[in-house]
């Protein structure tokens, strides 16, 4: 059988360098663990817009769609700030998602034991924190119709529109549903039930899902505004977290920063199964490219390595060797090893971009 597919698409910014590292840990699994894939690479953002004049050229499109895993780096800039706004960085991104149809994006926010004192919440409150946000990706307000800026007698009115079908909001439902039978079997679903009609759908189509297929996973509703709230009172309530668009885009940004730094953040949109079973797929980490610290080896790869540990688990079904580099992270952090953006207030030395990369190989090596 052929290997496992990925395409890899640094983007700009730190992207390239914190794939770099990215793909030690590939090609460590591939002569230490016999899991080999088929790595190509090629350009998405600013990068493809300075060879092809788009942010995301239609070939590289068509290569997203028949591999098995897309790992992206970050794009945008302030080379490309002044560009028309169909041509910016982050529209080879958008459009990724959208051909692609990831309806599912999955936003963990783990904290580290090591990393605990980072949070600007109590140690007590974030340490061992695991939990997982499941936010629709491809519908609700952000895409809504009708939408824009119109004219009303002598002012003018913006317009948005949230907008849910019941089919949107049961697959994003079993993605969580699914998720949950991998981790603790509890759901929590957040809307806004009590004043909004999109999310009396929302909590009536969850509730049928769960309880015609997956009535042994516990499930729980909360509006949103109380959702907020409960992350930074007590997090660690949660397991798997559910969500609509607009109301996951502010939940996981708030969850993000419980953990204490971006550079720690992994991510997955997952769409429907393929012919082969695996889902759609694009991997990345959560934080931007960085261009004022691009090319001085600063950046920390965690994130993006966390991000191929989810492409291990939920594409490839390596559970256990997902752990294994999760792991190898952990022992690196607990050692005591930290890039720029993880030193304390006791300061230190940071290590390299490329150092840290190599302390992870060299712990996942020590685990075998």
């Amino acid at each position: 059988m052929a290997n496992p597919s990925i395409l890899i698409l640094p983007g700009d910014g730190i992207g390239p360098e914190v794939m770099a590292e990215v793909k030690k840990i590939i090609d460590w699994f591939g002569a230490k663990r016999g899991l080999a894939f088929d790595v190509s690479e090629d350009l998405v953002g600013g990068a493809a817009y300075d060879k092809y004049g788009t942010p995301l050229h239609d070939d590289t499109m068509a290569k997203a769609q028949a591999v098995d895993a897309v790992l992206l780096g970050a794009v945008g800039g302030p080379k490309y700030d002044k560009l028309d706004f169909s041509v910016k960085p982050e529209r080879g991104l958008l459009r990724l998602r959208k051909e692609m149809d990831l309806f599912s994006n999955l936003r963990p926010a783990q904290c580290f034991d090591a990393l605990a004192d980072f949070s600007s919440l109590k140690t007590d409150v974030v340490a061992g924190l695991d939990i997982m946000i499941v936010r629709e990706l491809t519908s609700g307000v952000y895409f809504g119709e009708p939408r824009g800026i119109f004219t009303e007698g002598n002012e003018r009115v913006g317009i948005n529109t949230q907008r849910y079908t019941e089919s949107e909001v049961a697959r994003v439902a079993r993605s969580a549903f699914e998720l949950a039978r991998r981790r603790s079997n509890k759901v929590c679903s957040m809307e806004k039930a009590n004043v909004m009609e999109s999310g009396i759908l929302w909590r009536e189509v969850v509730q049928k899902v769960r309880d015609e297929e997956y009535p042994d996973v516990e499930l729980s509703h909360m509006y949103a505004d109380a959702g907020a709230m409960q992350l930074v009172r007590w997090p660690k309530q949660f397991d798997v977290i559910v969500t609509d668009n607009l109301f996951g885009d502010l939940l996981s940004d708030c969850a993000a920063m419980l953990t204490g730094s971006l550079g720690m953040l992994p991510s997955a949109s997952l769409g429907a199964p393929m012919a082969n079973g695996r889902p759609k797929a694009l991997y990345e980490p959560v934080h931007g490219s960085a261009p004022d610290i691009a090319g001085q080896g600063k950046a920390n790869p965690i994130a993006c390595i966390l991000s191929f540990a989810m492409a291990l688990r939920y594409s490839f079904d390596q559970g256990a060797e997902a752990d294994r580099l999760e792991k190898a992270v952990e022992q690196v952090l607990a050692d005591g090893l930290r890039t720029a953006d993880l030193m304390g207030p006791e300061g230190g030395k940071p290590i390299s971009t490329s150092e840290m990369g190599d302390a992870v190989v060299a712990a996942l090596t020590k685990s075998l």
